[in-house]
């Protein structure tokens, strides 16, 4: 097997493509367990299907090197990095996130929730698989621990949770692994849960865990609709990720969500630093700013984004696509966090979150438009040149920013793909820059 495409695809969203089988599992187990020199690995894993195989795969790659397993079940990703950061222990967890259920995969970290890219231990394991390591002699111990009511106590603490009062929410959990741990998270806060597919079904029955997609929000929007809550919220299959809607049925972007955290935690801590990656509306930094906040802008990806975080001290972090970062919960994302502090905002504001988001929405925005072609260096070159007057820089991709107006276009790592960001201040400015781009990326389709 060509362990570099997994790896690649990894690096990417932390995602193995459905070539992942027991025998590549068990070497790359047998690869992680010796690269984080550590005599204690922690391993969870999702409700998929395949998960079983692949974790007793995992397992026997890792007590192979003589490193003993701390079999946590089945958990949702930022379960792993909150026993990882509390345990000082690194960690994998079994997951193909918001993929399709015939998809599975691994995430990493090392201990204290510290990200694992592509400079920072990827290639050597990466080489170890391909290579493969001699199983020792003396194995490695299993042991079966619970670490959800830990995570629970956590995201409570961390989160402000006290002060939420008197909400509703409807949630939708795409039959993912939000459902092992919210309704304890909610037995505990003053706000009342209505729920839609909490329970963990790795066929995913329902519609695909994927809640960036519009089409798999479409349950979530008529339920708000039906039950006016304060709040609706969708869950992506590992949970690391949440998507709301505000109590009209509305969604919102990803970049008001960070918004609106990001100003929350500032009023709390003044002069604090944020961070968000380049795919983020203006009003990001523009409201970190306001608040007397410090803006740091990455990269896509979360082993840019907790890199950064640590570097900087960073109190928060966030991404369009609906991942939020916490320095309380070492540096890492967690979709039940979010959720927590957005109830805590809502009952500190008093306001509906249809009010309350306007402020934090001055622009118009495209979404992400994707566009597939022969031939990405070329159409990215092309784009740039066409726009030689505007400011061009390439931190992740091509942003181009002329002034009240901006755009980013980023290749996928894993297909020929261009992704499309484009922000201006109406959605007919939006609408006219977006088919500039369009006609010149459809030269290469």
């Amino acid at each position: 097997m060509d362990y570099s495409n997994i790896i690649k695809a990894y690096d990417v969203r932390g995602i193995f493509p459905d070539e992942l089988d027991a025998e590549a599992t068990r070497r790359i187990g047998a690869a992680f367990g010796s690269f984080v020199d550590s005599d204690v690995v922690l391993v969870g894993y999702d409700c998929r299907e395949s998960s079983p195989e692949l974790r007793d795969a995992l397992v026997d790659g890792i007590t192979g090197q003589g490193v003993d397993v701390r079999l946590m079940g089945e958990i949702p990703t930022d379960a792993l990095y909150y026993a990882s950061g509390a345990y000082s222990m690194p960690g994998a967890v079994i997951t193909a996130s918001h993929n399709p259920a015939e998809y599975n995969g691994l995430k990493f970290c090392k201990a204290g929730a510290a990200p694992i890219g592509a400079d920072t231990g990827l290639s050597e394991i990466r080489v170890m698989a391909e290579r493969g390591l001699d199983t020792v002699s003396d194995r490695g111990t299993i042991t079966l621990i619970d670490v959800k009511p830990g995570y629970v106590d956590h995201v409570l603490s961390s989160t402000g949770a006290e002060g939420i009062s008197g909400l509703q929410v409807v949630a939708d959990g795409g039959n993912g692994m939000v459902g092992t741990v919210l309704p304890q998270v909610f037995e505990r806060i003053d706000a009342d849960l209505v729920g839609l597919y909490l329970e963990p079904d790795g066929t995913f029955p329902n519609h695909p865990a994927d809640p960036l997609r519009p089409e798999n929000l479409v349950d979530l929007v008529e339920l708000v609709r039906e039950r006016k809550p304060d709040l609706g919220v969708a869950f992506d299959g590992d949970a690391d990720r949440a998507f709301f809607v505000d109590d009209l049925a509305v969604p919102l972007p990803g970049s008001t969500t960070t918004a609106i955290i990001a100003d929350w935690y500032l009023q709390r801590q003044p002069g604090a630093t944020i961070v968000h990656n380049l795919i983020c509306s203006k009003a990001v930094p523009e409201t970190v700013t306001a608040a007397g906040g410090v803006p740091v802008r990455t990269k896509v990806g979360h082993s840019y984004i907790k890199a950064v975080m640590a570097e900087t001290g960073a109190i928060f972090g966030g991404e369009h696509s609906g991942h939020y970062y916490f320095k309380d919960n070492f540096r890492a994302d967690s979709g039940i966090m979010a959720t927590l502090v957005l109830l805590r905002v809502l009952s500190d504001e008093g306001v509906r979150l249809s009010e309350l988001r306007k402020q934090y929405e001055p622009y118009a925005q495209s979404g992400e438009i994707n566009f597939v072609v022969s031939d990405v260096a070329a159409a990215v070159a092309a784009v740039e040149d066409a726009f030689s007057d505007a400011t061009v820089d390439l931190l992740d991709g091509l942003t181009v920013d002329a002034g009240d107006r901006w755009f980013n276009l980023r290749p996928s790592n894993t297909e020929p793909v261009l992704r499309l960001n484009v922000e201006a201040p109406t959605p007919h400015e939006v609408a006219e820059l977006t088919g500039r781009v369009e006609s010149i990326i459809k030269e290469y389709t």
